[in-house]
């Protein structure tokens, strides 16, 4: 989803000055060097940032980050760090912002490939498991033979996204960003299991997951998610709370959008259907966060 990528850029980005602001990347990172800030570490204690071993791994960390703007290049650089620093707490930020970057530019196959290196370094690690269920759930159609296999892997991975929001918070993401972070990714992996019970046609769970996202996150509903239970209520026939949602959908998007042509589309088709009113969109200056991509799974 879109604001959920925004939200993890951010949070990438500050954990990538985390670790280049790292005092002495030349000692070994025992998690006992800073006994002046031992009220820091009591605190919390797993949190301590990222840091390099040698000042060699330091420096390659650096040359690294030069391709920060390119996927590609980011991920490649990401592949000969880890090659040549094999345990270094480094890595999982080189892969995760070739991941963003990937994802910035609409490369989900891609984006999934770069989460699963990351699982290999940390196989909890709940922004990788939602991205790479996200991927999966977009991409499975339903002429894939092995359609049912590949959601419940998606699902699978969603479901332990859900355990790990809290525990597995990537080293980079700072203490106050720590509860947005576990309400978008419980949010994104409530979304991931309702569009697999979508594609399976169970719409009363779909209905029921969908619900749980936007109560995970509500200060950034996702309008996708809020038109993907639109239409799950529709496939209900439940009719009248279906426009509701579509209504709502329609507010949250502009019109020349392909999320706000379909909730045009499913809120006049339900007018039609109910003899209901539709509540036309209010003029926007700029597009609501996740009102411009990713249009809903049919």
């Amino acid at each position: 989803m879109k604001h959920a990528a925004l939200i993890f850029v951010m949070l990438t980005f500050s954990g990538m000055l985390v670790a280049q602001q790292s005092p002495s990347p030349a000692q070994p990172s025992s998690g006992n060097n800073a006994k002046p800030g031992a009220t820091q570490q009591t605190a919390a204690p797993a949190r301590r940032p990222p840091q390099a071993k040698t000042q060699a791994e330091f420096d390659a960390y650096k040359a690294a980050m030069n391709n920060a703007n390119d996927p590609a290049a980011m991920e490649k650089s990401a592949d000969d760090f880890a090659a040549k620093f094999p345990t270094s707490e480094l890595r999982d930020i080189l892969y995760r912002i070739a991941m963003r970057g990937y994802q910035n530019s609409n490369q989900g196959d891609k984006m999934s490939e770069t989460a699963q290196k990351l699982l290999k370094i940390d196989p909890n690690d709940p922004e990788a498991l939602v991205d790479d269920a996200e991927v999966a759930v977009e991409h499975i159609h339903d002429t894939d033979l092995d359609k049912d296999q590949r959601l419940d892997d998606a699902s699978k991975e969603a479901q332990h996204a859900l355990q790990t929001a809290d525990t597995d918070i990537p080293a980079g993401v700072q203490p106050q960003q720590e509860a947005m972070f576990e309400s978008m990714v419980r949010s994104s992996a409530y979304s991931i299991l309702g569009g697999a019970a979508d594609k399976k046609e169970k719409y009363a769970e779909a209905e029921d997951y969908y619900r749980k996202a936007i109560a995970a996150d509500p200060s950034h509903t996702d309008p996708i998610i809020v038109l993907r239970l639109a239409l799950a209520l529709d496939k209900q026939s439940k009719y009248a709370d279906a426009l509701q949602q579509a209504n709502q959908a329609v507010q949250m998007t502009q019109e020349n959008t392909v999320p706000g042509k379909l909730a045009r589309q499913e809120r006049d088709r339900l007018v039609q259907l109910t003899g209901g009113s539709s509540t036309p969109a209010p003029p926007a200056s700029k597009p609501p966060a996740g009102g411009g991509q990713n249009p809903p799974s049919q």
